[in-house]
């Protein structure tokens, strides 16, 4: 039983990421099943037993990214050796790095914006990077490295609107360009317009304490 069970998982994460990788390449509307179905090497059955439709696979790959977003915020709030505004520019960077390199995250911005899961935006990853924005911002007040009058809400919503705007500006631009000194710049320019002088007179020396890496990330299913 438990080596059915097994298999039956991993017949399901592959499933999820071959649907992840034609959903990122081809959108929702034009994704194939037979081509999920050959990259993922499961048979039609095998597919229906676990989803019941095209749509049902999309909402699975959505809920995963989902689930990587909530494990990295709650991951990167959980340090306690650096403080707030390290903390988010530790998970912005994560952010990036997985726009780049993890084919769920991909997948989860491509069907995002398509009307069939338009509605999905205010449950998404997105809805939990805004949140944890707010605490982290709301720390850094605390903290003295956010001005005592700095709004949160204000902080957090442009922060949103300009990694937004910097992630679809990579689309339009031919050649590479590196996400995550894309996403930095935009975390730097929202931070210095309510930052404290103080936290600006150690930034300017000292930088930024922490990045997130490649290797610590889980890609996989």
């Amino acid at each position: 039983m438990a080596r059915q069970q097994e298999r039956a998982r991993r017949t399901r994460a592959a499933i999820i990421r071959s649907a992840a990788v034609e959903f990122g390449k081809s959108g929702y509307a034009a994704a194939s099943l037979n081509r999920i179905l050959e990259g993922s090497r499961a048979t039609k059955g095998a597919m229906y037993f676990h989803f019941d439709s095209k749509e049902d696979l999309a909402r699975a790959v959505l809920e995963t990214a989902v689930e990587r977003y909530r494990a990295s915020a709650e991951r990167w709030l959980a340090r306690a050796d650096l403080t707030p505004l390290d903390i988010l520019h530790g998970m912005v960077d994560e952010i990036a790095l997985r726009l780049e390199h993890d084919i769920i995250v991909q997948a989860e911005h491509r069907l995002i914006i398509e009307p069939d899961f338009s509605r999905d935006v205010q449950a998404g990853g997105g809805r939990i990077v805004g949140r944890t924005t707010r605490v982290l911002t709301v720390r850094a007040i605390d903290h003295g490295q956010l001005r005592a009058d700095a709004d949160p809400d204000r902080f957090t919503r442009t922060l949103a609107a300009a990694l937004a705007g910097q992630r679809y500006m990579v689309d339009l631009i031919s050649g590479p360009v590196d996400l995550r000194s894309r996403f930095e710049e935009a975390l730097e320019v929202v931070i210095e317009a309510m930052a404290t002088s103080e936290w600006l007179a150690n930034f300017r020396s000292d930088g930024w304490r922490t990045q997130a890496r490649l290797e610590e990330l889980s890609l996989g299913l």
